[in-house]
């Protein structure tokens, strides 16, 4: 019983040194982020791997997660007599909350561990080392572009998330079940707020694009150089970036909504 204490006690540790270890990084990043943006060609080039390279998923996935709210919200509204609101219901589901939680976890799962393993694989095989002994700050050269990248790729795979959702809604609605497409269309522009609602999805989109991107540059760089340790560094970044956004999007709803 006393082992088993102890064990929960170095767990615990293990965890605040982590966590510890975790903000000292972002502190030493940012000043090495206005560095990032004397590399533009870096930051096109991350561009490219983290976000064009995620659309693939994330159309896919916004069009499906939009053909399920266009069936299940029709089922549920037509019980009420209010069919002719799915437009709404679907566009709101997606730009408060499915859009930039979805995006989130799928850009952590895509994007987030490979750069995690990206830059793991780089310090197990000593090219971090190398550029210092060059007098090469890897947090400007490796570290900033890739932050930045990340930063500015998930508020637009958000949108394009939301905005194919909605269209896979309008399919299957419009398309499929009957409903009146004028209805559809008006309803969202009536009903969906541009400061309530999209600038918050904005927002959202923005705070999980900095942790989710913080945490797998941060694993990736503080991983054992070793293959065994940055496989557990993915992992660990997928499963605490996943944590980190379904907390935040509860903190953040509820101050959204005055709770």
């Amino acid at each position: 019983m006393i082992r088993g204490f102890a064990l929960l006690g170095r767990r615990a540790q293990d965890a605040l040194a982590r966590l510890g270890r975790l903000h000292l990084f972002l502190l030493a990043l940012l000043p090495a982020l206005p560095a990032g943006l004397l590399r533009p060609r870096l930051v096109v080039d991350q561009l490219f791997a983290i976000g064009v390279l995620s659309m693939q998923i994330i159309l896919v996935s916004g069009l499906f997660v939009g053909l399920v709210l266009g069936l299940q919200g029709y089922n549920i509204l037509t019980t009420f007599g209010s069919a002719e609101s799915l437009g709404v219901v679907v566009a709101l589901s997606l730009v408060r909350e499915l859009g930039p939680v979805i995006t989130a976890l799928l850009f952590a799962g895509r994007a987030g561990s490979a750069i995690t393993a990206e830059i793991g694989l780089m310090k197990s095989t000593e090219q971090l080392a190398g550029m210092e002994m060059m007098a090469v700050d890897p947090l400007k050269r490796v570290v900033a572009p890739r932050f930045l990248a990340g930063f500015l790729a998930m508020p637009l795979l958000a949108a394009l998330f939301s905005a194919i959702g909605v269209l896979g809604g309008y399919f299957i609605g419009v398309g499929l079940l009957g409903v009146d497409a004028g209805a559809y269309w008006s309803q969202i522009e009536s009903r969906v707020d541009f400061h309530e609602d999209i600038v918050n999805g904005v927002i959202k989109s923005l705070v999980f694009g900095i942790v989710a991107i913080w945490i797998a540059v941060f694993e990736g760089f503080d991983c054992v150089p070793t293959p065994d340790g940055v496989s557990r560094a993915t992992t660990r970044t997928v499963v605490n970036t996943s944590l980190a956004v379904l907390g935040l999007d509860f903190i953040m709803t509820a101050l959204m909504f005055n709770v």
